[in-house]
């Protein structure tokens, strides 16, 4: 039986967040938030965190 995905719950929730607010990523801050938190944690076991790992390298050279 294959693992459960550590960061699953919470990829769920911001596919549930943004279908609720029409696919508007500020509505959705918080699910999103907790998914990063989520990613940090489980880097190396989470198949969705692959994005984020991306996104979030993406994220600080922009601030910079």
């Amino acid at each position: 039986m294959p693992q459960k995905d550590p960061c699953q719950k919470q990829a769920c929730a911001i596919q549930k967040c943004l279908q609720a607010n029409k696919y508007v990523e500020s509505m959705c801050e918080d699910v999103i938030r907790d998914m990063r938190r989520c990613c940090e944690a489980h880097a190396g076991n989470s198949i969705c965190c692959s994005g984020f790992r991306e996104s979030k390298t993406t994220e600080n050279k922009s601030e910079t």
